[in-house]
């Protein structure tokens, strides 16, 4: 339920996860009590190129019995049926990680499934093909941000991660390949993180720090 407290929105029926912020504070341990408060923080109407635009920041904090464990500020952009695809940017090529993707059904099934994501856009091919109208289906903006987390910790699997913060810029699907990139700076204990899709194009850019 959307609430009174939104612009109306009947016109923007697509909903999509535009970024995060994140901070860990310390670990979570397995078996706590925890608890999640959740804020919105901003609602900003905008338009472009692509149409009206509405954008939507929420907060969110997760503590236990010690206090404040990490917090999670990410964007939603509520958009038009006829909303113009982002023009693609030409991804960086000077990577030092890179691990190649590829985003099967099962994938995304499952990442549905453990996130309990039920939208048929990830899973259902004939309804994202021939009632959203979208090529295949849709690789999800927080799986891509996992997979550029898992490739840090593939990478340099002695870091502990203290932020990340990921944009996403344009969507991926099923029915390409591709790859997750990296390039650390060991003095600034960071790393900057893209992905780049099938064409040469960035879809989501990030960095972490640890």
């Amino acid at each position: 339920m959307k609430g009174g407290f939104l612009p109306p929105l009947t016109e923007l029926p697509r909903r999509m996860w535009a970024g995060s912020r994140l901070e860990f504070m310390r670990p979570l341990e397995v078996g706590s009590d925890v608890k999640r408060v959740s804020t919105i923080r901003d609602i900003a109407e905008k338009e472009g190129r692509s149409g009206r635009l509405v954008f939507v920041t929420v907060r969110h904090e997760v503590s236990d019995a010690r206090g404040l464990v990490l917090s999670d500020e990410h964007d939603i952009v509520f958009r038009g049926e006829s909303a113009l695809a982002a023009k693609p940017v030409p991804a960086p090529t000077n990577e030092k990680w890179r691990r190649d993707i590829h985003p099967d059904p099962v994938l995304l099934f499952r990442y549905s499934a453990v996130t309990f994501n039920s939208h048929r856009i990830h899973y259902d091919h004939p309804y994202v093909t021939r009632v959203e109208g979208y090529p295949g289906l849709v690789v999800h903006g927080p799986l891509t941000a996992t997979l550029l987390v898992d490739l840090l910790r593939r990478s340099a699997p002695g870091v502990k991660l203290k932020t990340f913060a990921f944009r996403a810029m344009r969507p991926l699907y099923d029915t390409a390949n591709f790859s997750t990139c990296g390039l650390p700076d060991e003095s600034q204990r960071s790393a900057r993180l893209w992905t780049r899709d099938a064409e040469g194009a960035v879809t989501m850019e990030a960095t972490a720090t640890w």
